[in-house]
């Protein structure tokens, strides 16, 4: 049995009534939420308009959009920080401006790698920006955006809180925020605090092995983020139970099968990342029955 490390509720209620401290936006707490990873990335190329419609049609609570930045400054959906692996191009993105980045086909991997899930359509497909996706989906989509690697590109952060006011993403639509922001980076995410304390924000943890946090890092945690995203092979419902108990949702990643979305809904988190958007809901609608 582990040992839980609670802050006291009334610590809880000060944090944002005193110093600089600001007030950290709520999650819904109703639903166990399906995100789509990387868009519906089982059935079409990651990170892709295509990949991001499929998610919308299975109904995923939101899609999962990763940052990186161009040599010119645009956000584009990528996960990785070179384009090798999900291109037909090779280098850093952060080396290539917009529009030779719109050179690369970003679908035709897909059909080699996996030839009974080709589709003629994916050998057409570019890297999309992340302002054509919000031009694109507009509100009829929920948001989860990861900034990744965002050390390496200056002034990111501005650029993507600037593009969440412009398309006016900020709100709470059926409970669920439009908009929900994480990554890895804590100085990254107090810096879009700063800017934008009504963003919801989340932290990303990777642990090797059994999943910990102490009294300390839920008091800074409790300072900008509304939750956090763990790797579910570290946790254990006593963890979970400690998450919630410390204020902040937790989210697990990344679901590949049926037996691990179970596993997730059955330990109490509060929603899961998963590829296959589809197998996500069909398994909530059957444990929910």
């Amino acid at each position: 049995m582990r040992k839980l490390f609670i802050i006291p509720t009334c610590f809880l209620l000060m944090i944002g009534c005193y110093g600089n401290e600001k007030s950290i936006e709520p999650l819904s707490t109703e639903s166990f939420l399906i995100i789509a990873h990387r868009g519906a990335s089982t059935y079409a190329p990651e990170h892709t308009i295509l990949a991001y419609e499929i998610a919308q049609q299975a109904d995923a609570d939101y899609i999962e959009v990763d940052l990186q930045m161009t040599k010119d400054g645009e956000l584009v959906a990528m996960h990785d920080e070179k384009v090798d692996r999900t291109t037909d191009g090779k280098g850093f993105v952060k080396e290539y401006t917009l529009d030779e980045l719109k050179l690369l086909n970003a679908g035709r991997w897909f059909n080699n790698n996996y030839p009974s899930l080709a589709n003629s359509e994916y050998k057409y497909l570019n890297i999309p920006t992340l302002d054509e996706i919000f031009s694109y989906f507009g509100d009829s989509v929920n948001y989860h955006i990861e900034m990744k690697s965002p050390g390496i590109y200056e002034g990111m952060e501005e650029k993507l809180v600037a593009l969440i006011k412009k398309y006016k993403l900020i709100y709470v639509d059926e409970e669920f925020p439009k908009i929900v922001i994480e990554s890895f980076d804590g100085r990254s995410l107090l810096k879009v605090h700063e800017l934008e304390p009504k963003l919801p924000l989340i932290q990303l943890f990777s642990f090797k092995e059994e999943a910990a946090l102490s009294i300390q890092d839920y008091k800074r945690l409790n300072t900008y983020a509304s939750g956090i995203g763990v790797n579910i092979s570290s946790v254990d419902k006593d963890f979970i139970q400690e998450v919630k108990l410390n204020g902040l949702h937790i989210l697990l990643y990344s679901i590949s099968s049926e037996i691990e979305m179970k596993q997730a809904i059955n330990l109490k988190a509060n929603g899961a990342y998963t590829n296959n958007p589809e197998m996500g809901i069909r398994v909530r609608r059957l444990l929910e029955q």
